[in-house]
């Protein structure tokens, strides 16, 4: 008698922190939410981006097609995804939202750099997402759209600026 009333009490408490550990589960956080929303959308952005990884570069590319990109038609792609509808080329690219230094970069930022042909040292002519932990997402010659480190080499060598459009 007395074995089956602790078990009728155990399953007891032990259906009702079930129940109430799933209401908790269930419920929504707003405020943890909001306070990570745009660290969570410069992510999506990031990862959504990655699916095009390898996808060959085109310089002019048109901004309606997934078949190849350059770096401003790319980033305005990805972006777009996310309720973000930047200008088309990098240097216009460069003037929106706010500057951030590079020591303060988040996932999401629009990083800017003065390489290649038309590069003087200090205008504007390519641009990448930065993707955390020192590594920026964007697409350039070979191997097309990929991961770079920003700390090293030519991205090193040709950083200009950052901006914050989240």
């Amino acid at each position: 008698m007395k074995n089956n009333f602790f078990i009728q009490k155990a399953v007891t408490v032990g259906l009702c922190a079930t129940l109430g550990f799933g209401a908790v589960l269930m419920t929504h956080a707003p405020v943890a939410e909001a306070a990570t929303a745009s660290v969570s959308k410069g992510q999506n952005i990031v990862n959504y981006g990655k699916k095009f990884t390898g996808t060959p570069y085109k310089f002019g590319a048109s901004t309606n097609t997934t078949k190849y990109f350059d770096c401003s038609s790319f980033m305005k792609f990805i972006f777009k995804k996310y309720g973000v509808d930047l200008p088309r080329t990098s240097a216009k690219q460069s003037k929106e939202g706010k500057y951030v230094s590079k020591s303060n970069l988040r996932v999401g930022d629009l990083v800017f750099f003065s390489s290649g042909s038309r590069s003087t040292g200090s205008n504007v002519t390519h641009v990448g997402v930065y993707a955390g932990k020192g590594k920026i997402l964007h697409t350039y010659g070979s191997p097309g759209v990929t991961l770079s480190d920003l700390n090293s080499g030519t991205w090193k060598r040709t950083y200009v600026t950052a901006r914050r459009v989240l």
